[in-house]
């Protein structure tokens, strides 16, 4: 589905949505989670909204910010963004990170008080990786994916915000996602998001 599509279906959802809830945000990683669904499953009683759209950078995330947050005036947001800006060999850490950085500023601007969850970015494996998607991963190494988690954790801490990494049932022993996780050797299976949900909950709904 194009993705203004998607900003438009979430922005006519906003208007009914309850606001003071907890909200997850960023490219496709986020928007194929389906934490409400694994919240369920594990008798969580919280509500969430994912606004996630595939295929999103740090530049159209900044753009949207309010269809994607800051119209739901969240009290915790957890984001997951700057994957795709990874996969870009002409995109610097700099420009990354600074874009990341504006994302946050604004967020904390526009919802005073929020609490803003920094999730690190989940490994690849290239070994698993379906031959299309190879390419890509040449330049979205889990070497690169570990430099730049380091940036947002730094990021985290000047903002006074929490750096968050759930990736631990992610990862095989090289330090890969695990390939029984992985659909193309980037994005996750339902089993794998499962996975996650026992390091992730204490966070979802710490008071």
């Amino acid at each position: 589905m194009d993705k203004s599509i998607k900003l438009e279906r979430y922005r006519e959802a906003n208007k009914t949505a309850l606001k003071g809830q907890i909200v997850f945000a960023g490219s496709s990683l986020m928007e194929q989670f389906p934490v409400e669904k694994l919240l369920r499953e594990r008798g969580v009683d919280v509500t969430v909204y994912n606004r996630g759209i595939g295929g999103y950078v740090t530049r159209e995330m900044l753009e949207n910010l309010d269809v994607c947050v800051t119209d739901l005036m969240p009290r915790r947001v957890f984001i997951n963004i700057g994957t795709n800006d990874l996969s870009d060999a002409g995109i610097s850490f700099g420009e990354l990170m600074g874009r990341y950085d504006q994302i946050v500023t604004t967020i904390e601007q526009r919802v005073p008080g929020v609490e803003i969850y920094m999730m690190a970015y989940y490994p690849i494996n290239y070994d698993a990786a379906a031959d299309f998607m190879k390419p890509g991963l040449l330049i979205r190494t889990n070497e690169k994916i570990n430099a730049a988690n380091t940036l947002v954790e730094q990021l985290a801490a000047k903002h006074g915000q929490r750096y968050i990494d759930v990736n631990r049932a992610l990862k095989d022993d090289q330090g890969r996602l695990r390939a029984e996780y992985t659909i193309e050797g980037m994005h996750i299976r339902e089993e794998g998001y499962r996975a996650i949900m026992d390091d992730l909950i204490p966070y979802v709904t710490e008071a």
